[in-house]
């Protein structure tokens, strides 16, 4: 099992740098951007992980993963007032997660933790979490995409470059390796 928290981690920090390689292109305006009023920009959902990292990573082992403190409705209201603001909130929230999730050990990943009152294995409640950031993180890099257009960077292989990816993949050894490796 310490190669599932390695693996997690590993999983992570590459949805961090997809959040963070979208953020890095997109202007203030373009980050505040919504498609309707009942839609969310790339900074709400940013807004709304932080704001459920906090909640779920401070004090993970021993209260609820809802904190009484968490105003998750407030999470949907765009309040940032520049990229620097929201970018060192990004941080803050990564920083809370990472740091309880590299302080677990394997001997932890049996325990129960609650949200909600229901309980959880660590497992389960880390394996919601790699399910729910990156599930936002990809509405965020695809409006990113649909806001830059032919400006944006890809974060993936490019259209129409899959055979060159492949043949570089091929050409190197057989070897156990983590998919976020180089890259």
């Amino acid at each position: 099992m310490e190669s599932y928290l390695v693996s997690v981690i590993k999983q992570f920090e590459y949805y961090k740098g997809l959040g963070d390689k979208t953020l890095n292109q997109l202007t203030f305006d373009e980050l505040q951007w919504q498609g309707s009023e009942t839609s969310n920009s790339v900074s709400i959902i940013a807004k709304h992980i932080v704001g459920n990292m906090l909640s779920r990573w401070t004090n993970f082992l021993t209260e609820d993963g809802e904190k009484v403190w968490r105003n998750r409705d407030a999470e949907f209201e765009d309040t940032f007032t520049s990229k620097e603001e929201l970018i060192a909130s990004w941080e803050n929230g990564w920083y809370c997660f990472f740091s309880t999730l590299k302080s677990l050990k394997t001997e932890d990943l049996e325990r129960i933790i609650y949200i909600r009152n229901e309980g959880h294995t660590v497992t389960e409640a880390i394996n919601r979490q790699l399910a729910h950031y990156p599930y936002h993180i990809g509405q965020m890099v695809f409006l990113g995409k649909l806001l830059k257009g032919d400006q944006w960077h890809s974060l993936s292989i490019p259209k129409g470059n899959s055979q060159k990816y492949n043949e570089t993949k091929f050409n190197k050894e057989k070897g156990t390796r983590h998919f976020t490796d180089n890259v």
